[in-house]
């Protein structure tokens, strides 16, 4: 009940349409109550009487009664409708905001497809309850306590029939709510997974359709919807045995009480108006309590979504601004003091142990090592995307928890390994660097990460649209496009992690150029080619999450075995690679080869 009365809290300023709609529906049901005592009296008197005019005036006000209970039933329905989508918009709003929130190691927990659906299905059911059960909730219950005040006035006798059957209905649709509620999270969990199945497929379609494996995927997802399928047949399966149950019991007590009641109309204990206008009772106090339990199963299941919507809310965030927190970064200094760090604290291996390493303000350093070593958890820490297990990580000589999240990760600029540009155009890419760039600021940052190479030749330049996730451009332009991105921020500490990998080794070259002309910058460059790090002033060797080297490339050649195995196995493949070009047939144009990551171009149409 307390994630319920805190999801209602996200009303907001539909509050007030909430309450309006709830009067609307008492005065609607008060108008529907008076009907049956008219509709009596037309029969005892009007009709007992033959007095037309009689059966006229209390037409009318049947009528009145019936438009004006129509009247406050259409105006409820537009309160309730903005209630309830205004109640959706702020929950998604909510979780959306909180998600932003999160660190990596919160967006760990959660799965992609499993947020996707707390914001869309979970919310959708939370607001079609409150559309649909909204009505019924209140009505039900008014309608309830009317039907049975107003049946005991009638006859109290008559009344007690059905007094002895709503035990029995309460009874059976507490057993089925107690039943299916448990059944409406495990359905909402299958949406889980039939989403995470479709969104992993619609990502990766072209892998799909590159290794032929259409059918395969086919087949999971039938798998999961046939499981989604089977999910919701149990469910519901069992959801609508409430109605059997009530039909039922409202037939047995409209029967006993038409038995009962035409025997007493026979004794000449009851007139037929009363009983009339006792069985129009009786239907709406049946009809009322078939509203109620629809309104439990409508909240059964609206609870489970209550649920996994509160458990995104109120996801603690691990990583928050201090108080009084430093609002500007010094320099680009960077130090590792006995760093350690997992991703779950109930790991048995950190990823990272006793790290120890001193970075000065401007330098350029390299970080080699083989796959799984931790290079990229290493750099993750100083922008403070994780935090560290153990150990200090400093920045501009103060620990990054000192400062204010935003300020650090604006003076920390990070091209990830996995490259992301967004719906849009080139320049709406480029301005998330920095959302005040003018024009030339632009170029200039596409000149030092070498996009002015292909940016001429885009249509619209830097208006030419990318599509969903940059499909239009290759997987070295996106590179080039993400690195241009960062360097519009101006950091005090610019990071790559593998980030030219797709690029040629000339490309690279000239970005390493632009980037060594950057002064004040530090530079950290996670490489998989030797190349990329030889002019570095310290290159580190990361080796099973410890720093197993450091120094500069003369250094390490000289003394360090995994930097000469690394180097001496690039070099004979770069050197067996250029073999191969110089021995292929003459070719007009350009040829290329790629010898272990590392690349080889030969232009021109000589041999």
């Amino acid at each position: 009940m307390h994630e319920l009365r805190r999801i209602v809290g996200y009303l907001g300023q539909y509050r007030k349409d909430a309450i309006i709609g709830m009067l609307l529906v008492v005065v609607e049901s008060a108008f529907e109550m008076v009907i049956p005592i008219l509709m009596a009296d037309i029969i005892d008197v009007g009709v007992a009487q033959r007095n037309v005019p009689y059966i006229i005036q209390q037409g009318i006000y049947m009528g009145i009664c019936a438009l004006l209970s129509l009247i406050t039933g259409l105006m409820y329905a537009s309160f309730a409708a903005r209630a309830s989508y205004g109640l959706g918009a702020h929950l998604r709003a909510a979780e959306y905001e909180k998600v932003q929130d999160y660190s990596f190691a919160n967006l760990d927990r959660f799965e992609t497809s499993s947020l996707v659906t707390r914001m869309t299905t979970d919310v959708t059911v939370i607001q079609n309850a409150v559309n649909a059960g909204f009505r019924p909730m209140v009505r039900g219950p008014v309608m309830l306590v009317i039907g049975f005040g107003l049946a005991f006035y009638l006859n109290s006798t008559l009344a007690l029939v059905f007094v002895a059957v709503v035990p029995v209905m309460a009874v059976a649709l507490a057993l089925i709510v107690r039943h299916v509620g448990p059944l409406y999270g495990v359905l909402q969990s299958t949406v889980d997974r039939l989403n995470d199945v479709v969104q992993e497929m619609l990502t990766a379609v072209r892998a799909v359709k590159a290794y032929v494996r259409g059918d395969y995927e086919c087949e999971q997802f039938r798998a999961v919807n046939e499981e989604l399928a089977g999910t919701s047949e149990h469910t519901f399966r069992f959801a609508v045995l409430n109605m059997p149950v009530l039909y039922v019991s409202m037939y047995t007590v409209t029967t006993l009480i038409m038995w009962f009641g035409g025997n007493m109309i026979l004794g000449g204990a009851l007139a037929v108006g009363e009983l009339t206008g006792f069985l129009s009772y009786v239907m709406q106090v049946m009809n009322s309590l078939i509203m109620i339990s629809n309104v439990f199963l409508l909240l059964t299941r609206s609870l489970a979504s209550v649920h996994r919507i509160s458990e995104v809310l109120d996801e603690p965030v691990d990583l928050r601004s201090p108080e009084h927190a430093l609002e500007s970064v010094p320099d680009g200094s960077v130090e590792f003091r006995d760093v350690s760090f997992k991703y779950r604290a109930g790991a048995h291996k950190n990823v990272l142990e006793h790290i120890d390493l001193a970075i000065p303000a401007g330098a350029t350093v390299g970080i080699l090592g083989g796959t799984g070593s931790g290079k990229t958890t290493l750099v993750q820490l100083i922008p403070r995307l994780y935090d560290a297990s153990a150990g200090e990580v400093l920045v501009g000589g103060h620990d990054v928890r000192a400062y204010n999240l935003e300020r650090l990760r604006d003076a920390v600029a990070i091209v990830l390994q996995k490259n992301v540009l967004f719906s849009g155009t080139v320049r709406e890419n480029l301005l998330w660097g920095n959302a005040h760039a003018t024009t030339e600021e632009l170029l200039e940052a596409c000149r030092q990460a070498r996009v002015d190479e292909f940016l001429d030749r885009l249509p619209g330049g830097l208006d030419y649209d990318l599509g969903q996730g940059g499909v239009n451009v290759s997987g070295g332009q996106k590179q080039r496009l993400c690195i241009a991105r960062a360097l519009l921020k101006h950091p005090r500490v610019l990071i790559f992690d593998d980030s030219t990998s797709a690029v040629d080794m000339a490309t690279e070259a000239d970005i390493r150029a632009a980037l060594d002309a950057l002064k004040g910058v530090t530079k950290i460059v996670i490489a998989q080619r030797v190349s990329s790090v030889m002019n570095a002033d310290l290159i580190v060797v990361l080796d099973d999450g410890r720093v197993h080297a450091q120094g500069t490339h003369a250094e390490l050649l000289a003394h360090d075995a995994i930097y000469q195995e690394i180097y001496h196995s690039q070099m004979k493949q770069l050197e067996a690679g250029e073999s191969e070009v110089a021995a292929a047939p003459c070719k007009t144009g350009a040829a290329a080869g790629v010898v272990a990551g590392v690349a080889v171009a030969v232009e021109g149409g000589a041999c």
